[in-house]
Formats: C-alpha cells, sequence, structure tokens
C-alpha cells in the first residue's frame, strides 16, 4: 500500500550538492565556501546584459566587463589591458618576463574600478567621490553604505572640505 499509480507516497531526500565529489581540496575554510556556492543550481547574480546567473558577486563583476569593455589593469610596458589582475600578472610573465615579486602571504595594492568607465583609484573612498560626481545615478551610489558615506565625510572634514551626500542614494 501507500503508492498510487505507480508513485511512491515515501518522501525521498533529493540529491544536494556534494562539493567533496567533485575532487577539489582547499587549504582555507572561505575558499572553500566559495567553491561551494558554484554547486548550487541557484544563481543569485544575474548579469544585466545577457541574464547569465552567478553565485558570487566577484563572478558577475568579472564577466559583466566582458560586456562593457572595462579593463582596468593596464601593462605599463606595452600598454595592453586586461579585466582581471591575474591576466596581466600572467601576461608581464610570458611576454615580458617580468617575474612579480611578492612575499608569502604579502596582499597586492587593490585597486578600485569605478564599473561604469573604467576610472581606477587607490582607495573606496575616492572612488566614491569620483562615483558620486561623474555618475550621479549609479547603481554603486545606491549600493554604498551610509556608514563608508560618514567616513569619507569626516576624512573631507578634516581636511577643511564640507560635503553633503544626497540622502536619497544612501
Amino acid at each position: 500500500k501507500g503508492t498510487q499509480a505507480g508513485i511512491s507516497n515515501t518522501c525521498l531526500p533529493l540529491p544536494l550538492p556534494q562539493p567533496w565529489l567533485c575532487g577539489k581540496g582547499f587549504r582555507l575554510q572561505r575558499m572553500l565556501n566559495r567553491h561551494v556556492k558554484c554547486h548550487s543550481q541557484v544563481k543569485r547574480h544575474l548579469c544585466t546584459f545577457c541574464g547569465k546567473g552567478f553565485n558570487d558577486t566577484f563572478d558577475l563583476k568579472r564577466h559583466v566587463r566582458t560586456h562593457t569593455g572595462i579593463r582596468p589593469y593596464k601593462c605599463e610596458i606595452c600598454n595592453k589591458a586586461f579585466t582581471q589582475r591575474c591576466s596581466l600578472e600572467s601576461h608581464l610573465k610570458k611576454i615580458h618576463g617580468v617575474q612579480q615579486q611578492y612575499a608569502y602571504k604579502q596582499r597586492r595594492d587593490k585597486l578600485y574600478v569605478c564599473e561604469d568607465c573604467g576610472y581606477t583609484g587607490p582607495t573606496q573612498e575616492d572612488l566614491y567621490l569620483h562615483v558620486s560626481n561623474v555618475h550621479p545615478s549609479s547603481a554603486f551610489l545606491k549600493k554604498t553604505s551610509k556608514k563608508l558615506a560618514a567616513a569619507i565625510q569626516n576624512k573631507l572634514t578634516s581636511f577643511g572640505v564640507t560635503y553633503f551626500p544626497c540622502p536619497h542614494i544612501l
């Protein structure tokens, strides 16, 4: 009993993504956590250009640059530009024989990129000021936290500059 027309009424668990079955291993928990997302069928971040889905905002940002043409990482030797830092570093090594010298676990300087025009700045505050002045309707401003806006205000005030961000975009 318990079946009707060959259909079981017994609840069977659906197979869940099992990253340990894909054969990949990671030394850091955060890298495993990021990887586990790739096994999910739910893609939370969609490309507004083509609709392709991604599990991670980093992967979406990298993909969107294929549509926008933004290539913020430029070779200082031949001026060729790349969408990712690792592509620039690979180019420097293969084409120009330049090996990047980083100490173990040394972090490289972060580049803050305007995804609207490709402008690059040395700090998040610099990027925020650029976007607010050049692209005031940018989605970036809507996502930027009030905490960052307050930090920028404090920094500018310490230099004697008054800055009043619009409260409707924070």
